[in-house]
Order: structure tokens, then C-alpha cells, then sequence
């Protein structure tokens, strides 16, 4: 009896692993019809109409997941959705709720009341962008005897001389191009919401100088690569012969071959 079911057993492992094979051969055979007679014009997929639906799936899943705490009433027992913990290193800006005058008085004796304590709520704000100008202001100072010596304050390099923009704006642009891929024309819009007019090609020639001004850092970032064996990337390159999942990348400067293997 017990080698009846220790062969049943093996048999049922090999009826579920030669269904999973079918299943990968079934989802491969369909892939490769779909690229074979689907239709070339980009039509809409049922299966991407939900892409951008990312706030109502994630608001559902957070449903379905999160962990309630439990407090327990004397009749029946009440759920309790946890809160979101606020940063305490966030600056905090305290509200004044408060009685009027005339209720200071406790009704019954007459006796003015003593605060005891509060009830305290926090919020998270935020502050839109604000922009402010730094004017640069150079003494100029001269003799007033002779009046042949006149000698002007220096002023710090500037990251674009004789320009408008600071250092500080420049990171901002940058930033939203090229962490948070916000083209330049949308963040002219932003910038007119806030009354400043500010012209897309200076924004583009900003950004241009800005790329010289980081070359340093950027050489000596290819240079720190250049050291490593295995570069973990996603990038063309040439196929290595035999090795389909790796690729070489090779730097014109050192003429050194580098292994890539793109993820």
C-alpha cells in the first residue's frame, strides 16, 4: 500500500511539471503567432488600458493588504486604519484653535478656567516654487582727495557669467529634465503660472552649458567604470560570439574591452 502511494505521488509531480511545460510552450506558441499575423498599426491593447490607472490599483491593493490594528470596545471589537507617520524633523507650524474670551468662565462657580492641554492634529502642506532675485551688490569705493583710486568689491565665478539664472535655478531645471523627465517647454508653463517668462531656448542653452560644467565629474565617472570587469547595464553593444546574453562594450580612449551584461 505504501509503494502504491509513493508511486502516485511521483506520478502526480511529473503530471504537474509536464503541465507547466505545456503551459510555456502554449504562452511561446502565442507570443510568436501574435508577431507573426498580429497587426502592424498600434492599436490599443485590452491588456494596456489599465496602465494608467495607477492611483485607483494602487489605492485597491493598499485595501486588500494593509494591516488593520485592532482595539478592543467592550461591545464588539473596532477596526483601525494605521496612520501615516509624519518625518518629526519636518518643520512644524502650530495653528491656534481657541476658545472665546467669554468662555473662559466655568458656568457653574464662576471661576476662570485653566488650560489643561490640547487636542493636536497634524497636516502635511507644501510651499509651491518660489523664485526670489539675488541682487548682487559690488561696493565701489574712491578716494575722495585725489579721486584717482577706485577700487570695486569682487564678486564669486558664477556658474553662467552675466546670465540670470543661479546656480540654484540651474539644479532645479536639471533636476526635473533629467531625474523627473520633464521637458523643457512644460517647465516654461510651470514657470509662467508663477508670472516668470522664461524662454525654452534659454533653458536648452542652460542646460548645454551646465553639461560642460559637470564634464569633470562625468570623466572621472567613465574613468571609475573603465576600472570594472563587469558593467551591469542596459545598453547596445556588439554580441559576443557564443554568449547571447553578453555583450562588449569598448572604450574609445583606452582601447579596453569591457564585458556588459545587459539586464
Amino acid at each position: 500500500m505504501a509503494k502504491l502511494q509513493k508511486e502516485n505521488l511521483i506520478l502526480r509531480e511529473k503530471i504537474a511539471q509536464k503541465d507547466s511545460y505545456v503551459q510555456i510552450l502554449e504562452e511561446r506558441l502565442r507570443l510568436m503567432l501574435v508577431k507573426t499575423f498580429a497587426p502592424s498599426s498600434e492599436k490599443v491593447s485590452p491588456d494596456q488600458r489599465g496602465l494608467f490607472n495607477e492611483a485607483e490599483d494602487e489605492v485597491a491593493q493598499c485595501l486588500e493588504t494593509e494591516d488593520t490594528e485592532t482595539t478592543v470596545v467592550a461591545s464588539h471589537q473596532r477596526s483601525k486604519k494605521p496612520r501615516v507617520s509624519i518625518p518629526d524633523e519636518l518643520t512644524r507650524e502650530d495653528i491656534i484653535h481657541d476658545i472665546p474670551e467669554a468662555d473662559k468662565v466655568c458656568p457653574h462657580d464662576g471661576h476662570a478656567l485653566e488650560m489643561i492641554g490640547s487636542d493636536d492634529h497634524e497636516q502635511l502642506d507644501i510651499i509651491p516654487a518660489q523664485i526670489n532675485v539675488l541682487r548682487h551688490r559690488r561696493f565701489k569705493y574712491d578716494c575722495p582727495y585725489c579721486d584717482q583710486h577706485i577700487v570695486t568689491a569682487s564678486k564669486p565665478n558664477q556658474a553662467i557669467e552675466k546670465s540670470i539664472a543661479n546656480a540654484g535655478l540651474l539644479a532645479f531645471v536639471a533636476t526635473q529634465k533629467y531625474c523627473d523627465a520633464l521637458p523643457l517647454y512644460r517647465q516654461t508653463d510651470m514657470f509662467k503660472r508663477i508670472s516668470i517668462e522664461l524662454n525654452r531656448t534659454n533653458l536648452a542653452n542652460w542646460m548645454i552649458k551646465v553639461g560642460k560644467l559637470v564634464e569633470p565629474l562625468l570623466e572621472y565617472y567613465i574613468a571609475h567604470l573603465q576600472q570594472q570587469h563587469v558593467l551591469h547595464m542596459d545598453d547596445l553593444g556588439t554580441p559576443l560570439r557564443g554568449r547571447p546574453h553578453c555583450k562588449c562594450w569598448t572604450s574609445p580612449e583606452s582601447r579596453r574591452k569591457v564585458k556588459v551584461i545587459c539586464g
